[in-house]
């Protein structure tokens, strides 16, 4: 089945590649991606909850994600409490997910129905694919097995100074999208820290550099602007979790002034979760993806030209 909002997006940039996106990506889970989610200590998953989508994550030792069947994925973890996805999986529902190690840059993402089985999220696949490694910033887990989590939420309608300043400073963050019929989508964006900017109380914009042309992001905010962001606090394991609406601006004026932009997405914040202390995991920073743009400012600073 043709997704109408990728097709969309991909004439509107230029792409003419037949067959060219979620149409095209299988359901089963090839015995190397199997390996590779065996060995994963994160997942990123997004979903709708009354209404509104959100990006959360799951994370565990290596061996808490298993893949009893080539259409069947289980992760030994739900969302926890004060995370905005707690409880949604009690019914079955479209699922989103992402598979990242940060240490080798790679990366799978599982589009499917997922639904709680006791402790544990059964996700039936429905699409199963691997991304490019760039954009990815390298980081390595820390070895810590007396850490636990104590977690506690704070909502809020829209940011903090606080919260500006994580977001000015993040070099990842990752997108939850959703469409009517179509499923739920997990995505990573990454760049050098300024590539996301606020550009009002409750308004962010990151860039949209190039990538695989297959559009799931923007091809889902085509057909419903909902969507979800989470930041994450690498060092201290706190959360940051945003919902809202976001438009593709294809301005290629605006697009120009931000070294390495095709186009600009412009987030608007209808409500902030923040959890502190949501993960016991701690990541060490390595080093910046190379595919990386300079942001606006380094450009300025450099005299590099966008």
């Amino acid at each position: 089945m043709f997704h109408p909002g990728e097709r969309t997006v991909q004439r509107r940039a230029g792409v003419t590649v037949g067959a060219h996106g979620s149409a095209g990506v299988g359901a089963v889970i090839p015995p190397v991606a199997a390996d590779f989610l065996n060995l994963q200590r994160m997942l990123v998953i997004a979903a709708v909850d009354d209404g509104t989508v959100w990006a959360s994550v799951l994370t565990g030792p290596p061996g808490f994600i298993t893949t009893p069947d080539d259409r069947t994925i289980v992760a030994a973890r739900l969302p926890g409490a004060g995370d905005p996805l707690a409880g949604r999986f009690t019914t079955e529902a479209d699922i989103g997910m992402l598979a990242i190690e940060q240490a080798s840059r790679r990366r799978m993402r599982v589009n499917g129905r997922a639904h709680a089985d006791g402790d544990r999220l059964r996700i039936h696949t429905e699409q199963v694919y691997a991304n490019c490694p760039k954009y990815i910033q390298t980081r390595t887990a820390i070895e810590d097995d007396t850490r636990t989590a104590n977690a506690s939420a704070h909502v809020t309608r829209e940011p903090t100074p606080a919260h500006r300043r994580w977001i000015a400073s993040a070099d990842t963050f990752f997108v939850a999208t959703h469409a009517a019929g179509l499923g739920a989508d997990a995505s990573h964006r990454g760049g050098n820290p300024g590539f996301v900017t606020m550009t009002g109380d409750r308004r962010l914009t990151w860039p949209d550099y190039t990538g695989n042309s297959m559009y799931m992001t923007l091809g889902n905010l085509e057909l419903d602007p909902r969507c979800g962001l989470l930041f994450l606090d690498w060092e201290n394991g706190h959360t940051l979790h945003l919902t809202g609406r976001a438009r593709t601006d294809w301005d290629q004026d605006r697009a120009a002034a931000t070294p390495g932009a095709h186009r600009l997405i412009d987030f608007d914040i209808e409500q902030v979760v923040q959890v502190t202390g949501a993960l016991p995991e701690r990541w060490s920073f390595g080093g910046y993806s190379r595919f990386n743009p300079a942001t606006s400012l380094e450009s300025h600073r450099t005299g590099r030209q966008s």
